[in-house]
This record gives structure tokens, sequence and C-alpha cells, in this order.
């Protein structure tokens, strides 16, 4: 019997990945473009949900602008905030496994260590206010559906902080970069795979834990840090390189609040699905050499 598994986002950077993914002969996958549904048109998502005889949602579509979000805070709200309760209500009546995808933004960085599934959130910008208004819908509506947090997700396609860094790389010999926010960098593909792990054993063991999980890359790092090992990957390869001049948040004023350390601790996924995350770097130098071979580099 095949099982449809419906995902959102498809164009983003964890739902290419989901596509690229090697899945079970038994699953189906079903990723519609955005312009076949529209995640603010709750009474389609409800239809499609409710009709397509989906056994799960892995829902990794998010307004993802964080500066702008400041000045759009609803339409980030009505994708990140109010949209993701439809789909999970809709889900829970099609009896199908949902996964929602968050970030470490709900969190202000004031810990001083890695932040847990129980600690209480406490986000600075518009941003981490929606998505942590869409992980309490989803919970509200399907207490069972896995809202998993992520953090500083790169890969290879698209626009993100590596492909950004390789870009003014070429542009410029020298690249002002922060240096007093840390975080877990994580590959969009680390990202798939965790969720694919967790939604084949919900989809195979319905008693297994759903809730908050955190998943992020294996060790710690500043924006500083990240662009200097994308560099110097890309320089090993011979690709483009420049100097990082690490510089504080103050000197690099934006419209919306960033905190300061969002690391997340991921033993929960560990303990409940077997699923150990990656040191970052590592991930980081296959991104880098999987974009470069993509260039010709």
């Amino acid at each position: 019997m095949t099982r449809k598994v419906l995902i959102l986002g498809g164009t983003g950077q964890v739902g290419r990945a989901l596509k690229r993914l090697s899945w079970p002969a038994d699953v189906a996958l079903d990723v519609p473009a955005r312009a076949d549904l529209d995640l603010t048109d709750a009474e389609a998502a409800r239809r499609r949900i409710g009709q397509g005889g989906y056994a799960a949602v892995i829902n990794a579509a998010a307004y993802t602008a964080v500066d702008r979000a400041e000045r759009e805070r609803d339409a980030a709200f009505a994708v990140n905030g109010v949209a993701p309760g439809v789909l999970a209500d809709a889900a829970a009546t099609a009896d199908a496994v949902l996964i929602h995808l968050s970030t470490d933004y709900v969190f202000d960085g004031r810990a001083g260590r890695p932040y847990d599934e129980d600690d209480a959130p406490a986000p600075l910008n518009v941003y981490g206010a929606s998505k942590l208004a869409g992980e309490r819908v989803v919970l509200e509506a399907q207490p069972q559906a896995t809202v998993m947090r992520t953090s500083w997700i790169v890969g290879p396609d698209g626009n993100n902080f590596l492909t950004t860094m390789l870009r003014l790389a070429g542009e410029r010999a020298a690249i002002d970069v922060v240096d007093d926010q840390t975080g877990r960098p994580t590959a969009a593909s680390e990202v798939a795979r965790a969720a694919q792990t967790v939604l084949l054993r919900r989809l195979d063991d319905p008693t297994a834990p759903g809730g908050l999980l955190h998943f992020a890359g294996a060790g710690q790092a500043t924006w500083a840090d990240l662009a200097r090992s994308v560099l110097d990957a890309s320089r090993a390869r011979g690709g483009p390189h420049a100097e990082v001049r690490p510089i504080a948040t103050r000197a690099y004023p934006t419209p919306a609040r960033r905190p300061a350390d969002t690391r997340l601790a991921t033993g929960r996924i560990t303990r409940d699905y077997g699923v150990r995350p990656r040191p970052w770097d590592e991930t980081v130098a296959e991104i880098v050499a999987e974009r470069l071979k993509g260039a010709g580099a």
C-alpha cells in the first residue's frame, strides 16, 4: 500500500533536500508548487489534505525574511503563525502524521547554554514571534505532531549565508561578518534526513513520541566562524576566497534584533529517534564542494 507524504515548502532549502533523499518504495511524495497551494488559503489547505489521502505532512514552508518581517508582521504571521494551525487541524482530521519545522529564533539567546525543548521561549523579533505562534497552534490542534526546531540552515541551493559568502568572496577581498552571535550551523540535507527518520518511525509506530524536538549541527560557531569555514573550504577546492573581518552586532544594525546565543541541545532527538547530528564544519565542507562542482569551479 502506497503511503503518500505531502511536502510543503518544496522550493526551500529543506524542501529541496527532502526531494533528493532516497525514500522507501512504498512512499510517494507530493510536492505542490506554491502557485498550486497557497498556505494562507485555509479552505484550499483543508481541502488538499482532506481529499489527498495523505499518511503524513511535512511543513517546511515559512516566511523567512527576518528583517522584512518587522514591517510585514501580518504577512509573517499569516504564513508562520496561522497557516500551521490549519495544517495541523486538517492533518489531525485526516489521521495524518505532521512534522512542522521551526527555529532557534523563538529564544532570546540569554541563557548562556544550549536550549532544550523545555526552556521557555522569548523571541526578540517578529519572525521569532510568528514561528512561536505557529508552534503553539500546531500542538494545540494536534498534540502528537512533531515540531522540529533547527538553526542556521545552509545548503547548496538558493540564497543563504553560505551561498552569500561564496558570492561576496568573488566580488571583494574582505568581508565584514558578525562575530558575537553564536549558534549551531545546520546543513539542509541533515535537517531533511532527521525529519525523514522521525516521519518514517512515526508512520510505522503510532506510539513514537511527538511534541518538540531540537535538531542542529554538532558544535558551535559565530557567523564569522561559519564564514571562515565556508571560505577556507572554497579556497581548498580552487574556489573564491576572501578575508573575514570580525565585527560586533552593533556595527551592523538590522531592523530585527538577533539573539546572541541560540545553541540548541539535541539530546532528545538522539534519545528518542537515534538521530545524531554531524559536526557542522564537516557538512559545510561538503556543501561547498557540491556548490563549486555545480558552478564548474
